[in-house]
């Protein structure tokens, strides 16, 4: 497999196991996953299934127990400082370190690189921060001066300084009140547009479940259950889809979608499997 392919994320008899004071906890149990490129796929499922797992998993930042996980052909931990920059991630709270300005939180990543003058790495901060939503006089600013959704908008910037295909997304709208959320969507599904981006994404909000994804892969019993759209999902006979997308908050949440207008197609969007 190449940086061509269609397969960006290919998860394989995937294990995770933890120990614990009781024995060894079984997350993951031969969970397979593939993701094509331009897709929008979220991960949902119940509490201790392991969603953030997955994410640092693919990002390398764990090792499963048994399996296989390639990004762009390759195992995560055998990516070169320079093939780290196909992975952007958004963290939950944005991470942010609170000690540097917002400049130097997006420069943050291209400057460990060392191999970029100062100038040229402000530029590339600057071209980020403008490219989410902010202005140059934002530059300066603390992180604690910051709302909760210039956080957000901030993290992103750093998670796409280093202009990478894929980018992983841990519950991108927490914390959002209903218009900051709506408008991070909007923000997130242009630069999906315009970037050409394969998107994983974890979220407990059904709002941005059905605004943004392409596909939506469910984890339960261990394993990956079902994986399609939406109307494929929530037709696939399981008592956590039932509770999860039948329930009063996925009946208002369906209603919202339906209310909307029809989005165009994402560019390039991989076929489901």
């Amino acid at each position: 497999m190449n940086d061509l392919s269609a397969t960006v994320v290919d998860i394989r008899k995937l294990w995770t196991v933890f120990k614990s004071a009781d024995g060894e906890v079984v997350v993951h149990r031969d969970l397979d996953l593939r993701i094509e490129r331009g897709e929008v796929l979220s991960l949902v499922g119940g509490s201790g299934t392991g969603k953030t797992v997955l994410l640092r998993q693919i990002l390398g930042l764990e090792k499963p127990t048994k399996g296989t996980v390639e990004v762009l052909g390759r195992a995560p931990g055998e990516l070169s400082a320079k093939g780290a920059a196909n992975v952007g991630m958004l963290f939950q709270h944005g991470a942010l370190f609170s000690a540097f300005s917002v400049l130097e939180n997006i420069a943050f990543p291209l400057r460990e690189l060392k191999l970029l003058p100062d100038e040229l790495i402000r530029n590339a901060a600057l071209v980020k921060l403008q490219m989410v939503g902010l202005e140059p006089r934002h530059a300066n600013m603390s992180p604690a001066d910051l709302s909760g959704g210039m956080i957000k908008r901030v993290a992103l910037a750093r998670a796409l300084i280093m202009d990478p295909p894929l980018l992983l997304l841990d519950e991108p709208t927490a914390g959002l009140d209903p218009e900051a959320s709506d408008s991070f969507c909007d923000l997130l599904r242009g630069l999906h547009r315009e970037l050409g981006l394969t998107v994983v994404m974890v979220t407990h909000d059904l709002d941005t479940l059905f605004d943004l994804s392409t596909r939506i892969a469910v984890l339960a019993d261990h394993k990956v259950i079902v994986s399609g759209s939406a109307r494929e999902v929530i037709a696939y006979p399981h008592p956590f889809i039932h509770e999860y997308f039948l329930g009063g908050r996925g009946q208002r949440a369906l209603e919202a979608l339906h209310d909307k207008p029809a989005k165009a197609p994402p560019p390039s969007a991989g076929a489901a499997h």
